[in-house]
């Protein structure tokens, strides 16, 4: 079992190197590079592929034209080791592990590409919804079905549209974007509609608390719309990993 928390925590952490790569290329509408200094184009060598490298080799500003190495890159490599390192401890069937260690890393991306430039990438739900929908043919039934990962598709999708048309009423423009809907959708896919109820009422709830905090602090205003999609695919993951034992619960 520790050989296999080990296995898996190398294995986020590479995950989350492609992760960072896939998060600056794909807002941009370019291929991947190597990693390179946004500034200058620097490139870095084998040994700084990696932010996590970087930082533990002392290397905290670009050698070329000293712009200092973001933090970004390495709480999204450190937060894809950790979170990956734990899914032995949740899943014991090999094919729901690696279906949801997928599924993790996407809804990181989508956290990141949301938080740095507000887009929920049509590139990255519609095909992974398709994906999703496969891959339930797969998955354990505790897990999800193909009947239950339709439906929650479908139910995702509809009630994020007439929260998206509500907000649109009610707040104007921008209150939520329709890439939230299509996030809804894919959510439903990959938790089934067992579980993606919660998951979006999950989400709905952390964007809540954390914007009254923003509001309370000051560092937001009344007038500015926080980018919702982080919030979602945050309460996904939850559900990804302790659904079934909630829902389970919940039931009971």
């Amino acid at each position: 079992m520790i050989l296999q928390h080990l296995i898996f925590l190398l294995l986020g952490f590479l995950v989350g190197v492609i992760i960072n790569a896939l998060a600056d290329a794909l807002p941009r509408r370019r291929g991947l590079k190597p990693p390179h200094c946004p500034r200058c184009d620097f490139r870095y060598g084998p040994a700084h592929r990696s932010v996590t490298m970087r930082w533990l080799l002392g290397v905290r500003n670009c050698p070329q034209c000293d712009r200092p190495v973001g933090k970004r890159g390495l709480i999204v490599e450190i937060s894809t080791a950790l979170l990956f390192a734990l899914l032995p401890a949740v899943f014991d069937v090999w094919s729901n592990l690696l279906i949801n260690a997928l599924y993790i890393a996407v809804l990181i991306l989508i956290i990141v590409i949301d938080l740095e430039h507000r887009l929920i990438l049509d590139v990255v739900t519609l095909p992974m919804t398709g994906v999703a929908l496969l891959l339930s043919l797969v998955l354990t039934n505790d897990q999800n079905n193909i009947a239950l990962a339709l439906v929650g598709a479908i139910t995702g999708y509809l009630l994020f549209l007439f929260a998206y048309w509500f907000g649109k009423l009610m707040f104007g423009p921008g209150a939520l974007g329709y890439g939230d809907v299509k996030l809804a959708m894919l959510m439903g896919a990959m938790l089934g509609f067992h579980r993606i109820i919660f998951a979006l009422i999950l989400g709905i709830l952390l964007g809540g608390v954390i914007s009254a905090m923003l509001l309370a602090s000051r560092r937001f205003s009344r007038d500015q719309f926080l980018p919702y999609g982080q919030y979602l695919a945050l309460g996904g993951i939850v559900m990804i990993l302790w659904g079934v034992q909630f829902v389970e619960w919940y039931v009971g």
